[in-house]
C-alpha cells in the first residue's frame, strides 16, 4: 500500500496491525489513544459488517486525516460490549512516520519538538472529526514494548444501577440501569467478597475456543452514591467476554433476596455457565481506567499477560 506526504514523499505503508518500528524514515510508529465514549449507539468496540462500531469509527477518521488507503488496525485495551460505554479506553495504532512524527528520544532536543508539533497536529485533527458520541482525551508517542492490550496491570469497570424508577434522574438514563426491586448493599458486597481473588470464572463468561476464563478480581466493591442509586466499583487483571455484566447479574440475584451466597458459591465453584445468572444491561457499565506499568517494563509485562494463566 502506498500513499504520498503533504511533500509529495511516497511512504510504503504495510500491515498496520504488526508491531511499529521506529526507527527509519518511512517506518511505522506506535501511537497511544486514550478515549471515552458513550456506547448508546454503538454495537461495541468491534468491527461488524454493517454495523457502528468504535473501533471502525475511530479507524476510518484516522484513515481521513492521515490520508491512508484504508483504515489502519486499531487495538483496544477492553473490548467494550454493544451499548458499553467507556471513560477510560486506551488503544494503539501503527502509523507512518510521515504522519505522526518519529518516535523522540531522550537527547535529541530539535527532534523532540518536531515529533511533539506532529502529534499535537495529529490529536487536533482526529479530534475535531469524530462523531460527538467519541472523544479522543489524547494522543501521544507509544513508549517501547507498548500494546494497549497485552501490556496493561488491570481493567478498572463502573457499574450503575438505580433500584427506585420514579427517582432516576432522566438525565443519566443512558449510563444508569434501572432495577425492578430494592438492592441490600451489604448483601451484595458479601457476594463481591466471595468472588474476588485468582478463579476460573468460567460460570460467568462467555467462553472463547483456546482462551483462558481464569482472571485475577482485584477489588469489587457497591457503595451507595444516593439513596437510590447504587454503584460497583470492579477491577481485575483483565476480563473476559460478558464477565463484568454477568458477575452483576449474579450479585443482584443475591442483593434482592432471590439467591443466597450458598447459592453463589456452588454455582461459582461449578465453572458451568447456566441459566441461574441473568446478563445485567449494558447502560450501566462504563470502562473507567486501565492502568500500566512504568515505561521500561512494558514489554515484560507483555510477556506475562500472553503466558498462559494457570491457578495457583
Amino acid at each position: 500500500v502506498v500513499t504520498s506526504t503533504p511533500r509529495g514523499r511516497t511512504v510504503v505503508i504495510e500491515h498496520l496491525n504488526k508491531p511499529a518500528d521506529p526507527s527509519g524514515d518511512g517506518g511505522l510508529v506506535r501511537v497511544r489513544l486514550d478515549l471515552a465514549y458513550d456506547g448508546t449507539d454503538f454495537v461495541g468496540w468491534a468491527r461488524q459488517p454493517g454495523e457502528r462500531s468504535v473501533q471502525e469509527v475511530l479507524a476510518d477518521a484516522i484513515a481521513q486525516i492521515s490520508r491512508l488507503p484504508k483504515p489502519p488496525m486499531v487495538t483496544c485495551a477492553g473490548r467494550t460490549d454493544s451499548g458499553v460505554h467507556a471513560r477510560g479506553q486506551v488503544a494503539h495504532v501503527d502509523l507512518p512516520v510521515a504522519v505522526v512524527g518519529p518516535r523522540p528520544s531522550a537527547n535529541a532536543g530539535a527532534q523532540a519538538a518536531m515529533a511533539a508539533l506532529a502529534i499535537d497536529q495529529f490529536e487536533f485533527k482526529l479530534r475535531a472529526v469524530l462523531p460527538r458520541d467519541v472523544m479522543l482525551r489524547s494522543a501521544s508517542h507509544a513508549p517501547d514494548g507498548f500494546d494497549a492490550r497485552y501490556s496493561a496491570l488491570w481493567r478498572q469497570y463502573i457499574y450503575r444501577v438505580c433500584d427506585d424508577r420514579s427517582r432516576l434522574d432522566p438525565w443519566r438514563r443512558r449510563d444508569t440501569l434501572i432495577y425492578p426491586r430494592p438492592l441490600d448493599m451489604d448483601a451484595m458486597n458479601e457476594a463481591a467478597g466471595l468472588l474476588v481473588g485468582q478463579n476460573d470464572f468460567a460460570a460467568f463468561c462467555r467462553k472463547r475456543v483456546g482462551a483462558t476464563t481464569i482472571r485475577t478480581l482485584l477489588e469489587a466493591e457497591w457503595t451507595r452514591e444516593s439513596p437510590q442509586v447504587a454503584t460497583l466499583l470492579i477491577r481485575a487483571d483483565a476480563f473476559c467476554h460478558s464477565m463484568v455484566r454477568s458477575l452483576v447479574g449474579a450479585m443482584f440475584n443475591v442483593g434482592d433476596g432471590r439467591r443466597d451466597l450458598d447459592w453463589l458459591r456452588e454455582y461459582a465453584v461449578n465453572k458451568v455457565r447456566g441459566p441461574g445468572v441473568t446478563v445485567a444491561g449494558a447502560r450501566g457499565l462504563v470502562l473507567d481506567h486501565v492502568e500500566y506499568p512504568e515505561d521500561e517494563e512494558m514489554a515484560q509485562r507483555q510477556a506475562v499477560t500472553r503466558a498462559t494463566r494457570t491457578l495457583v
